[in-house]
């Protein structure tokens, strides 16, 4: 699979990169940002890598531009991917009135199967399976620790993508993560015009249900601003908090005092969530 580099700038010893190709799963170029940290810092095999993903309206850049996870990755040996959040150019439809929240820059890390979404918004097979592919093939990561974690939409897209496929991501933590997407407005929209007005096939990418059904090995992390204007109408993790323990999951639920949505939060908490990471996919 050719890869076309698009940027490269030293960071902490590292590289941070982005990187065009042309993907099967979502039938277009995809981008994505990889930061390697510095070459022999971390002995000579292959590094644990997390995969990013990112929230309504964001691309790959808004990661590597403010979230500063690059100085501690480099310091834990951590290889970090940062995907689109979304297919693009032509032929990937978007959402008719332009809104933020369907279409472009919105593709809630699932596989549609509704006209004309189908086409091109598999972005849960690419994430899971041809993405990780790739960077196992292309870059010095050793495909059994692998990690996910996300904010927002990405926060919602690390949780399902986890608790379907514990075996590719074997850590998961997130950012204000809409936990519950099923009952709230944004996850509502995007579920009928992607998966169709059958709420049974929802359930499949609703972090809450399943958690419910397939609780997984792992000690999950969500840190929460208790200042977020999206927590009680866009979020509800509390919905995704009591399903966990019911279900036996293991979850810890960091509600943090005065944060709001953005990426000031994300910046203060993300080395936190490097080091959760990198603890337990280490010794793996």
């Amino acid at each position: 699979m050719d890869l076309q580099r698009i940027s490269s700038a030293k960071s902490f010893g590292g590289e941070q990169a982005v990187y065009a190709h042309q993907s099967e799963a979502c039938a277009c170029a995809m981008r994505f940002a990889v930061y390697t940290p510095p070459a022999g810092a971390h002995g000579d095999g292959p590094l644990p890598a997390l995969f990013w993903l990112s929230g309504l309206t964001c691309t790959e850049e808004n990661f590597i531009a403010k979230a500063g996870a690059q100085r501690a990755a480099a310091e834990l040996g951590l290889v970090i991917v940062a995907p689109d959040t979304s297919p693009r150019g032509e032929g990937a439809p978007d959402d008719a009135q332009g809104a933020y929240d369907l279409g472009l820059g919105a593709g809630f890390y699932l596989d549609a199967t509704e006209a004309p979404w189908d086409r091109h918004y598999n972005m849960a097979a690419y994430v899971a399976d041809e993405l990780p592919a790739l960077i196992a093939e292309r870059f010095p990561v050793d495909p059994g620790r692998m990690g996910v974690f996300g904010h927002s939409m990405g926060g919602h897209g690390a949780l399902t993508l986890h608790l379907k496929r514990p075996d590719r991501f074997k850590t998961c933590t997130a950012f204000a993560p809409i936990a519950a997407p099923c009952e709230v407005p944004w996850g509502r929209k995007a579920f009928s015009a992607y998966l169709g007005a059958d709420e049974t096939a929802w359930a499949r990418y609703d972090a809450t249900r399943l958690v419910a059904e397939r609780p997984s090995d792992a000690h999950i992390l969500i840190d929460q601003g208790d200042a977020d204007g999206f927590l009680e109408t866009q979020l509800r993790p509390a919905l995704f908090a009591a399903a966990a323990e019911k279900a036996g999951q293991a979850l810890t639920l960091r509600m943090q005092a005065g944060y709001d949505h953005s990426y000031y939060f994300i910046a203060t908490f993300i080395e936190d969530h490097l080091r959760w990471h990198h603890e337990r996919l280490r010794d793996r």
